[in-house]
């Protein structure tokens, strides 16, 4: 049985707790935050598990093998590096860090150290995006002319997220909370990511993240990206990832949701194929057993923070 420790038990650790709880091979055996309220009624739901306000007390004392990382973007590198050092496994919530430099080094220690070092990006896992990209590998639209990444929101933060960091220049907004899993993506399918040009527009408030977003990137044989993000506009919200092509046209709408069509016919819905849905934790047991794995991994995490760092700076 894997013994696993939370770190973080706002809206995302909560989120995830419930996965930890369900699985069969995984037993959460610690959960930390600062919020010594929050830690206590987590943990009289989790049955009495042991709770802790201060992390470095529970690495010290808790028998722990995997450590899951649930804080704000600011604090991930402080903490991972520490979990590091104890020689934990670590799943990190995105972005990996809040710079470039501090993604390479969690990457390099978690490497040194020989841990299995994943990220949560559950479209990696999920029906809708791994039908997509498998339609692009079987060739569906052919060539691929041009990727356009829409993130339209009537606000942001949106309702369930209103805290101060998910709203902050410094480490929220929706090109990096959002724009990271689709940059992974990009990424992960079509291959190396350069950033050409791009305007950000924000608030009158210096310290209030991005309201709007138009960039130009380029995969590296030149096909080229579009990305167009806005928020506090009318309407519902939109998430749009698009592949137009030589043969025809492929979307993942809203996370889940397949679009597509051939040249001359028109854009219909596609049903996902449920057989290619995977489980994040699945593949955390898996690679811990030894076993090949399916982990987005920290260098991955650097990979996206690179190119997140020069949309947004």
């Amino acid at each position: 049985m894997i013994q696993a420790a939370i770190i973080g038990l706002g809206a995302i650790g909560q989120r995830l707790i419930k996965n930890f709880t369900s699985h069969p091979e995984i037993k959460v055996t610690a959960i930390c935050d600062q919020n010594e309220e929050i830690a206590y009624e987590t943990s009289k739901r989790l049955n009495g598990v042991s709770f802790f306000t201060d992390y470095l007390t529970m690495l010290e004392e808790a028998d722990i093998d995997l450590v899951y990382i649930a804080v704000p973007p600011k604090f991930h590198y402080k903490i991972a590096s520490d979990v590091i050092a104890k020689n934990k496994h670590v799943l990190c919530e995105k972005p990996l860090a809040n710079s470039v430099e501090e993604a390479e080094s969690l990457y390099i220690l978690a490497k040194e150290k020989g841990i299995i070092h994943a990220m949560n990006l559950p479209l990696n896992y999920s029906s809708g995006s791994k039908t997509f990209a498998s339609l692009i590998k079987e060739g569906y639209v052919g060539r691929v002319r041009r990727l356009v990444l829409k993130m339209h929101f009537s606000e942001w933060p949106r309702p369930w997220q209103q805290n101060d960091w998910i709203a902050s220049r410094e480490q929220g907004g929706f090109v990096l909370e959002v724009g990271v899993h689709y940059i992974q993506q990009i990424q992960k399918i079509f291959g190396e990511v350069n950033v050409l040009n791009k305007i950000v527009q924000y608030p009158e408030d210096p310290n209030a993240c991005e309201v709007g977003i138009l960039a130009q990137l380029e995969l590296e044989d030149g096909t080229p990206i579009l990305i167009d993000g806005l928020s506090q506009i009318a309407g519902n919200e939109e998430i749009r990832f698009t592949a137009y092509g030589t043969d025809g046209t492929l979307s993942l709408l809203n996370w889940s949701e397949l679009e597509g069509g051939k040249l001359g016919e028109p854009v219909q819905r596609i049903e996902a194929n449920s057989f290619l849905e995977n489980s994040l934790l699945n593949e955390l047991v898996k690679a811990m057993k030894g076993e090949k794995a399916e982990i987005i991994d920290f260098h991955e995490g650097y990979k996206a923070q690179v190119v997140l760092e020069q949309l947004r700076g």
